[in-house]
């Protein structure tokens, strides 16, 4: 499982709606559109990432265990703007170390 780490407060994405496509810049400086929606099983919403989501999974080759973390960036000029990150943990000398993963594609 990629888990997806980002606040409440920096969502943009209302009860009410559907859907908002983030406008996300990675790693390597390219500016990305990755759909969450509102997934809706049993008692309460869940975050599910579509659209743009399948090709930075394939572009930085993530695995189960990966971390993603989303980050929001308020810009005056521009509004929220979001950065998104991917993590890997490796074990390096006995001791877990997690660092950012360059685009592999």
């Amino acid at each position: 499982m990629i888990k997806l780490i980002a606040s409440a407060e920096s969502s943009s994405l209302s009860i009410r709606e559907f859907s908002v496509d983030l406008r996300v810049k990675d790693s390597s400086g390219e500016l990305r559109v990755i759909r969450c929606r509102k997934r809706v099983h049993g008692d309460y919403a869940k975050p599910e990432l579509s659209k743009g989501w399948r090709n930075y999974v394939t572009d930085y080759e993530l695995r189960v265990g990966d971390r993603v973390v989303l980050l929001a960036e308020e810009d005056r000029r521009l509004g929220s703007q979001y950065r998104i990150e991917a993590r890997r943990t490796i074990i390096l000398f006995g001791h877990e170390v997690c660092g950012g993963l360059p685009r592999a594609n």
